[in-house]
């Protein structure tokens, strides 16, 4: 079964007393478009350190791969929006994992332009982030020493991350015509609005990815009574996608695979493994993903079966 009512009680028992839980479909977000090295020194910030890390993380159990490129001008230490650059991680991916679903973001760093953003859904990817809604951002990046260069003082961002309505159709109508599934990321009750005009101007296909992002700045809060929320709102032939930030991210992910949804993990969200322990990896979190999935009597999606689950082509693109 690909999707279910998720609001549904009835549903629920159903599918978990018969051990009819769909299979865990596990993103992970190895390197994101904010902290970097910095923040962590093992989060991967070149292609080949993308590349390796992403084929650590397949074998662990992923069958999505989230990527954000980084800028080689800057020494890494930014988001770049160019086609080139994630043709090239993408490649790289590809030849080490020969199946798994390559989702570049949209969504690339911070105050990056609309253009740059959707340069990444050129670079043949198999899906790509489609923000809805807008959020307002404080932060500041750490420095980066001991040789990593390309910032050399803390730097403070405040930024209006902005997807309004025609943005949002000016994405999703790209991503219709390369064939690019999207995977909306949420960060508010209202942004359903979004995904609904989408919806009936025929700009998407089902079933719909629709990710919940949960503990952003000015976004939803972390709580499992904001996740069941949510779940309210979604129309038919949705499939969730849940993100915890930070501190969050086990919880948040253990109830969405308790609940029959997928999760997205890594290093873009979360990069500590436990209280004051940061992460050796990102197949380190994948794991752990998967051991509690296990737990909890979930089996774990194949890229195979996710791609048949997502509507994607089995045909795994090449480059």
């Amino acid at each position: 079964m690909t999707t279910w009512n998720y609001g549904s009680p009835r549903d629920y028992l159903r599918l978990y007393e018969k051990f009819e839980m769909p299979p865990l479909i596990i993103t992970c977000a190895i390197t994101g478009g904010w902290q970097g090295k910095e923040a962590n020194p093992n989060l991967p910030e070149t292609p080949e350190e993308q590349a390796k890390s992403t084929f650590e993380a397949y074998e662990a159990g992923a069958s999505i791969v989230h990527v954000h490129a980084r800028d080689p001008k800057t020494e890494y230490a930014d988001a770049v929006g160019s086609k080139e650059i994630y043709f090239d991680i993408n490649k790289r991916i590809r030849e080490l994992c020969p199946d798994i679903i390559i989702n570049n973001t949209t969504g690339g760093g911070p105050n990056m332009t609309l253009e740059d953003r959707l340069k990444a859904a050129y670079a043949k990817p198999e899906m790509c982030s489609l923000n809805m809604g807008t959020m307002v951002q404080r932060a500041t990046v750490k420095a980066r020493k001991d040789g990593l260069g390309g910032r050399e003082e803390d730097k403070p961002i405040e930024t209006v991350f902005k997807n309004t309505y025609s943005d949002t159709e000016k994405f999703a109508k790209a991503m219709l015509d390369n064939n690019v599934k999207p995977e909306m990321e949420t960060f508010a009750d209202a942004n359903w609005h979004l995904i609904d005009n989408l919806i009936r101007k025929e700009l998407l296909k089902p079933p719909y990815f629709v990710c919940l992002v949960l503990g952003m700045q000015s976004a939803t809060p972390v709580t499992p009574w904001h996740l069941l929320n949510q779940v309210t709102f979604a129309p038919p032939n949705t499939m969730f996608n849940i993100i915890g930030i930070g501190i969050h991210q086990v919880p948040m992910t253990t109830l969405a695979t308790l609940l029959g949804m997928h999760i997205r993990v890594g290093m873009e969200d979360n990069v500590y493994y436990s209280r004051g322990v940061k992460a050796k990896n990102n197949a380190q979190l994948v794991e752990r993903a998967v051991r509690i999935a296990k737990e909890l009597n979930r089996p774990i999606a194949t890229p195979t079966e996710a791609r048949e689950m997502l509507g994607i082509s089995k045909a795994p693109t090449t480059y």
